[in-house]
C-alpha cells in the first residue's frame, strides 16, 4: 500500500511517526500551514515558519524516506487578527491550493454537487473515522477524495491514512479502489500545481546530511 497524506502537521509530530508512517507506505505528504496553538503577534513570527515549512521540515521528511509539500495560508484563527494584516504582503511569496476539508455525512452532499474536490480528515474522537469514511466510500464513490489524517498537538494519529485503507480492503474494495485514493487522488489534486517530487526516497539510513547545520540524528558525535 502506497499512501500520500494530503493533510498532516508534521511540525508538531516526532520522529518516530516518520519511521511508523514510512513503516505502512506513506510516502509523500502535504503540510497546510495551521495555528500552532497560541496566536502569533506579528509578520517575522509567520515567515520563520513559513522558511520552515519549505525547509527544515522538508529535510527532516527526506530523511525518514518521506517527499514533503507544503501549502501557505492564515489560519482563520489568526486571518481576523488585525496584528496579522501585513502577513498577508507576504503569503505571495509562496505557493497555495484550496481544497474542501473536514467533511462529514452532513456536509459532503454539498461539495459532491458542486462538483469539486472533498476532503476528510480521519481522527480518533471527532470529525470522521475508518469506518465512517469507508461508508461514504460506498455511497459517493472514489472520484475527487482526498483522506487525511490531519495528525497535529492534538490527540491525533497520523497511520489514520493506513487504517482506511485496510478498512476499504476488509469490506471489499480492490487495491486499486484504495490506491485511487490514498495515492492517485492526492497527486492528481496536488499535480495542478506543478510542483510534485515524488521520485523514491530509502528510509531511515543514519545519513549525515544536514540543513542549516543541524541534522536529524543525535549522539555519536552528529549534534
Amino acid at each position: 500500500m502506497r499512501i500520500f497524506d494530503p493533510h498532516i502537521h508534521m511540525t508538531s509530530r516526532t520522529t518516530d511517526d516518520y519511521e511508523n508512517m514510512y513503516r505502512v507506505g506513506v510516502r509523500a505528504l502535504v503540510e497546510p500551514a495551521f495555528w500552532l496553538g497560541q496566536p502569533r503577534t506579528g509578520v517575522v513570527a509567520f515567515t520563520d515558519y513559513f522558511d520552515s515549512l519549505i525547509g527544515w521540515e522538508r529535510f527532516r521528511a527526506a530523511m525518514f524516506g518521506i517527499r514533503h509539500h507544503c501549502t501557505i495560508a492564515l489560519n482563520p484563527k489568526e486571518a481576523n487578527d488585525p496584528r496579522c494584516v501585513e502577513v498577508l504582503d507576504v503569503l505571495p511569496r509562496y505557493p497555495a491550493l484550496v481544497v474542501v476539508d473536514h467533511l462529514n455525512e452532513p456536509t459532503v452532499g454539498l461539495v459532491t454537487d458542486s462538483g469539486r474536490w472533498m476532503g476528510f480528515s480521519i481522527y480518533p474522537d471527532t470529525k470522521m473515522d475508518e469506518h465512517r469514511m469507508v461508508a461514504l466510500l460506498r455511497e459517493y464513490g472514489t472520484s475527487r477524495v482526498l483522506v487525511n489524517s490531519a495528525a497535529d498537538w492534538g490527540r491525533s494519529d497520523p497511520l489514520k491514512t493506513h487504517h482506511v485503507g485496510v478498512a476499504m480492503l476488509e469490506t471489499g474494495f480492490s487495491e486499486s479502489d484504495v490506491d485511487t485514493v490514498l495515492w492517485r487522488n492526492p497527486v492528481e489534486f496536488y499535480g495542478q500545481s506543478g510542483r510534485l517530487v515524488l521520485d523514491e526516497l530509502p528510509g531511515f539510513t543514519a545519513s549525515t546530511d544536514v540543513f542549516a547545520g543541524n541534522s536529524v540524528l543525535r549522539g555519536g558525535g552528529n549534534d
